[in-house]
């Protein structure tokens, strides 16, 4: 057998088990349509890694699967999320509108990041947890880590926390729509700028109505599409970083990002038949799925109790610093 054959089959039951993961993810979501599908992704990969037989499974012969699965097949579903976007339904927003939203991100990113480097979080743990706390969950921890070469047990503490934080936000925001005195589409630019993953928006804005909903994912998706120059800055940091040390440079576009970008214009410009977007749209999501399963299996909750309160902390501060920054973005809108 070939040395890429030999690979193939020991990733398969990795890979077999995150799909498996990804179809109950699915299956869940179909029962409860409120629960966003990649937070019971997350979550299951999660679990599992808690339970001491399934947690040496994950560390050995499942491990070269997930790990494709965290680092490659993530790769490919972000470059398909840039399907959904369109330049076109981002411009309809106002300039006002893209304008405090670009400043939610960079504030929100650029503060996480100062706390996460001043409580002393180690590595590119700060890099990450600004990232998925400002732009765009675990897809943009999973980005950021693969621009910035960061290790899987760099990303384990970030993605569980804004996981946590983004599923709190589903309980927490519908409750202050009416205190806050919002209106149904103040409170989806609201949701849209504040909540982290885009299921995590679907799931909050739609409590208030097809026109909360509406606005709330347009104003998500131009935080989404924050991602491609908000990785293109880091790698290029990495990348003066890493002038002296050994091994290739990173690039400064890492290549899925320009796939992503090249998605997004395909959108934009072309008429793509709503069968293949559908199409896209499922591929992307199970492809996610997967990843954020073996992104998940990377999670020690003893660990994350006993050194990851920091980094809880950060990611708290963050998630108020982010809903705080969204709702001051809305009362200039």
């Amino acid at each position: 057998m070939s040395a890429s054959g030999e690979r193939w089959g020991e990733r398969m039951p990795g890979l077999g088990v995150a799909a498996a993961a990804a179809a109950l993810a699915w299956a869940v979501h179909l029962l409860f349509p409120v629960v966003p599908l990649l937070t019971v992704a997350v979550a299951a990969g999660i679990a599992v890694a808690q339970v001491p037989r399934a947690r040496d499974a994950v560390d050995g012969p499942l491990r070269s699967g997930l790990s494709f699965s965290a680092r490659t097949l993530l790769r490919a579903g972000i470059v398909l999320l840039g399907l959904k976007l369109s330049l076109a339904d981002i411009a309809g927003l106002g300039w006002v509108t893209i304008a405090t939203t670009v400043a939610v991100v960079v504030l929100a990113f650029a503060g996480t990041w100062a706390l996460g480097r001043a409580v002393g979080l180690p590595g590119r743990e700060p890099l990450l947890v600004a990232s998925g706390f400002a732009i765009c969950g675990a897809s943009a921890i999973g980005a950021m880590a693969a621009a910035t070469r960061a290790r899987d047990e760099e990303q384990a503490h970030p993605v569980a926390l804004v996981t946590l934080c983004g599923t709190l936000a589903i309980a927490v925001l519908p409750a202050l729509w009416h205190p806050l005195g919002l209106s149904p589409t103040g409170f989806g630019h609201w949701v849209g700028a504040g909540v982290h993953d885009v299921g995590q928006v679907v799931a909050t804005a739609q409590v208030a109505g097809t026109a909360a909903l509406a606005v709330a994912v347009v104003v998500k998706l131009t935080r989404v599409l924050m991602l491609a120059p908000m990785v293109a800055i880091a790698a290029t940091v990495e990348r003066r970083r890493s002038t002296d040390g050994p091994g290739p440079r990173p690039a400064i576009v890492p290549l899925f990002i320009a796939g992503f970008v090249a998605a997004v214009l395909v959108r934009t410009f072309l008429a793509v038949p709503e069968p293949v977007l559908v199409a896209a749209d499922l591929v992307q999501t199970t492809l996610l799925a997967m990843a954020l399963f073996a992104l998940g299996t990377s999670v020690r909750v003893s660990a994350l109790l006993h050194t990851g309160w920091r980094a809880a902390a950060v990611g708290l501060v963050s998630w108020v610093l982010v809903a705080a920054l969204a709702y001051g973005a809305v009362l200039l809108g």
